[in-house]
């Protein structure tokens, strides 16, 4: 069965990185990681291409590493995903009256339906991505799914529509940096659902959870209830701005505020205490600078706030604060600051907790593919086997794995995660001697052990998160079949299903007719 499945490739081009990560499902119905790839990202600014020269060759380092951690890994073909300021989202309703009562609804009737969306009216410059039929009505009963209405009879059938819309230039720019990076667009897949779809377990879908997903240059929300996509919405603000913010209010350069913030920052300032300080080394000719952990927390948390006030508006509008019973699901890269589930709590209202992308993923990969800010990027591989498991478009994929000798597999599986560490961060001794200088310390006032990756992974992650060697034993999988994975399988599959939705005939609709030949 593995060798049915195919090789489906997630690229997600994000304000501060860009991620690659090949993956392939096995027979359990969980994805196993093949290559991963990660660089830092160039002409890209809260969400949005800018300059596609240097996105180009950011994606270029990325695939090339995905490539490189697995030799007999061939990727022509990726699913992107699609955030920035230019997203919006509006709610729309059709009907169509059937043209023969006697017969029952069909898959095409449905599909009828959805073409009559691609004629809502648009702002111009702005294109449809994404069609998410929410829930169906046949004549005067509501309330049905897809699935539901297929094989009913009615006079009139009719839907409510979430139609995700972009900026036609800032679409085309994205296809565009793919293209030119020798690579085919498989699909533009919305950030905030791909996120959604690592993340969450069918509970959470049922019980109604907004998923926040606090990346670098935006965080995307996407909200849940009743069984179905009800907002979306991406917030131009996120971890580019806390770095500015610590930047400009600490005089420090970019890295060190960076660096500041992922190895001291917290997201409530009651939590630091008020004799830690931190000393950095001064620009050429000036003193060593000696600056305040709490000063430093009282920054970040001001920018979290509004940020949570955005989400909180959203949810107000959508009259839903009160509603969702599964709570808030931070994920992403920002969402790993200390004490942030706290500060949404206490913002919001609701509970909250950390989402990590591993309810899909199968033993045997590196841990820190497990971390929130890959969410997006399990997500889009997540997206691909949904079209592949329904068929749609009758999928064909072009990325290819060669198969391995028995006798050599292991040892090939043991070089790609050998190759695949390499691409993650280095230690946090490394970041530190790097960004402030051998001379960084904490007075005696407060002390700080700087850790290892492994004990910072372990504070990061709750008592709920499994730790997984890199190399299981063929009788965990045995244990994980005779724990039912049958229909823990058919149930994740129907998740992913639910969240994205689409019954869209064709992926590649907003890439027609776009001349690229000017660009070479």
């Amino acid at each position: 069965m593995q060798k049915e499945n195919p090789v489906i490739v997630g690229l997600d081009i994000g304000t501060t990185k860009i991620a690659c990560i090949a993956g392939r499902k096995n027979q359990f119905g969980k994805l196993e990681i093949l290559g991963f790839g990660k660089s830092d990202s160039s002409g890209v600014t809260h969400g949005m291409v800018l300059n596609i020269e240097d996105c180009i060759k950011s994606i270029h380092v990325a695939l090339n590493m995905c490539m490189a951690s697995n030799p007999n890994l061939t990727i022509k073909e990726v699913y992107v995903g699609i955030a920035g300021h230019h997203i919006k989202s509006i709610q729309t309703h059709g009907d169509r009256v059937l043209a023969n009562i006697e017969e029952e609804i069909r898959k095409e009737d449905i599909d009828s339906l959805l073409k009559d969306q691609y004629k809502t009216f648009l702002p111009s410059g702005d294109q449809i991505i994404d069609i998410i039929p929410q829930d169906f009505t046949v004549d005067s009963l509501s309330g049905f799914s897809m699935q539901e209405v297929i094989g009913m009879t009615g006079i009139k059938i009719g839907a409510n529509f979430h139609i995700v819309t972009g900026d036609k230039t800032a679409i085309r720019n994205i296809h565009r940096c793919v293209t030119r990076a020798d690579l085919n667009t498989k699909d533009l897949v919305l950030q905030p659902l791909a996120s959604a779809a690592a993340v969450m377990c069918p509970e959470d879908f049922e019980s109604g959870v907004a998923i926040v997903d606090i990346g670098g240059g935006t965080t995307d929300l996407a909200v849940f209830h009743e069984g179905m996509l009800k907002h979306t919405a991406v917030i131009p603000i996120a971890g580019v701005n806390i770095t500015n913010d610590i930047r400009q209010g600490l005089g420090v350069l970019r890295s060190q505020a960076e660096q500041m913030k992922t190895q001291f920052g917290m997201a409530l300032a009651d939590e630091a205490k008020s004799n830690a300080f931190i000393t950095i080394p001064g620009l050429k000719g000036q003193q060593p600078k000696e600056l305040s952990a709490k000063n430093l927390a009282h920054i970040i948390q001001c920018r979290m706030e509004e940020i949570l006030e955005y989400v909180t508006y959203h949810l107000k509008q959508l009259n839903l604060i009160d509603k969702l019973h599964g709570g808030i699901i931070l994920t992403g890269g920002g969402s790993q600051l200390k004490h942030l589930i706290q500060l949404t709590e206490y913002k919001t209202g609701l509970s909250a907790r950390i989402g990590f992308p591993n309810e899909h993923l199968a033993a045997g990969h590196h841990k820190e593919l497990m971390m929130p800010m890959y969410a997006t990027c399990i997500g889009l591989i997540l997206r691909g086997y949904d079209d592949f498991e329904s068929n749609r478009l009758r999928f064909i994929s072009s990325n290819s794995e060669e198969s391995l000798n028995s006798e050599n597999a292991e040892a090939d599986v043991e070089g790609r995660f050998v190759e695949m560490a390499k691409t993650f961060e280095p230690t946090p001794q490394d970041f530190l001697r790097e960004a402030f200088g051998e001379s960084m310390h904490i007075p005696e006032a407060q002390h700080y052990a700087v850790a290892s990756n492994e004990t910072l992974s372990n504070e990061m992650m709750s008592s709920n998160f499994p730790q997984t060697d890199i190399f299981d034993t063929i009788a965990s999988q045995t244990q994980y079949e005779e724990e039912s994975q049958e229909e823990k399988t058919k149930e994740r599959t129907q998740l992913i299903g639910n969240i994205f939705g689409s019954v869209k005939n064709k992926v590649i609709y907003w890439f027609e007719n776009i001349d690229d030949q000017k660009l070479d």
